[in-house]
């Protein structure tokens, strides 16, 4: 590829990568990872609602990995209240693998970074090393792709095996008992989904740009030495 259309195609590589930083880091600071509706149990069963009757004994719950709002209703009108998982719900919520996810998230705005600055330096510098190069490209971009699919992963898990938000719920409630009726993942939690999208996309301009992938060089090489060897 001539080196007019390496230096665009590695720009947009740089460009993607930044969005990517900027996605994962707004994404780590809001609330919208997780909406969940759930019913106030004790309350329906006392009056035996049933029906339309049961909206007035439904609640919601949205969060975080950091911070998020629960509104309450138990027949009685919504009580809206705010809450950060640190220090507030560490003894409910499964507290190494929500701190795993967070460590995650940083390790990708990391090396998402790495990859805006080496492409950036492809694109307009004199790469000589191997890691500083198109190649190491590659590494840092696979990297990126492990962990945003990491963050999916755990999140995930963390949500739906450990009912993250009936512990968010029920969460100081003595007298009361909240089950979990509908749960969806929200927009934040998809933007890494998206950045793991881009982080591929960066893979293909990368291979678009001309570079091989990575140990395909050695190959071809040891099959040419090879077919060599074979005809001496």
């Amino acid at each position: 590829m001539p080196s007019r259309q390496k230096r665009v195609v590695f720009s947009l590589g740089g460009v993607l990568s930044f969005a990517a930083v900027l996605l994962v880091a707004a994404a780590m600071g809001t609330r919208w990872w997780v909406n969940a509706s759930v019913l106030c149990q004790t309350g329906a069963q006392l009056v035996n609602a049933t029906g339309s009757e049961l909206d007035k004994f439904m609640g919601t719950v949205s969060y975080g990995l950091f911070h998020g709002q629960r509104l309450k209703q138990c027949g009685l009108g919504g009580r809206p209240l705010s809450f950060s998982f640190f220090p507030d719900l560490v003894d409910v919520i499964p507290a190494s693998l929500h701190v795993s996810v967070i460590f995650f998230c940083a390790v990708l705005i990391l090396f998402s970074s790495i990859c805006c600055a080496f492409f950036m330096y492809n694109a307009f510098g004199n790469p000589y090393e191997t890691l500083h190069g198109p190649l190491g490209l590659y590494l840092w971009n696979m990297i990126s792709c492990l962990c945003s699919c990491l963050v999916l992963i755990l999140y995930a898990a963390e949500v739906k095996l450990h009912r993250l938000s009936e512990s968010i719920a029920n969460y100081k409630e003595g007298s009361f008992v909240y089950k979990t009726r509908s749960e969806k993942f929200d927009r934040s939690f998809w933007l890494i989904f998206l950045v793991f999208l881009v982080h591929c996309l960066n893979i293909l301009l990368i291979r678009l740009a001309g570079v091989q992938f990575p140990f395909q060089g050695a190959k071809e090489s040891d099959a040419t030495t090879g077919a060599a060897d074979l005809m001496y």
